[in-house]
């Protein structure tokens, strides 16, 4: 199971959404493009300084006040992040 735990400063993604063998799980694949995407967003089309950790089965993204880019986009990830919490919701859940 993936957990997602979105904090006001704070995001922590964990867990393996064993929804398939390791290298075909569609789900693991989803979750981990959006919090990819998220960091290099942030990163890249702001000028908002974020610290992060990035491991397999592991995913901490730490942020103080954010623009209103940076909060978007925030919620961009959310929205992605609960749609496929929605689809699957034996392997993924948000805290």
């Amino acid at each position: 199971m993936i957990l997602v735990e979105v904090r006001k400063d704070r995001i922590v993604v964990s867990g393996h959404a064993q929804y398939e063998a390791s290298g075909k799980d569609i789900v693991c694949a989803g979750v981990t493009a959006l919090v990819t995407t998220l960091i290099d967003s942030i990163l890249g089309l702001t000028c908002d300084k974020i610290q992060y950790e990035i491991m397999p089965g592991w995913a901490d993204i730490h942020f103080g006040d954010l623009s209103e880019e940076s909060k978007l986009l925030v919620d961009s990830f959310f929205l992605g992040v609960c749609n496929i919490a929605n689809e699957f919701p034996d392997h993924v859940r948000i805290m």
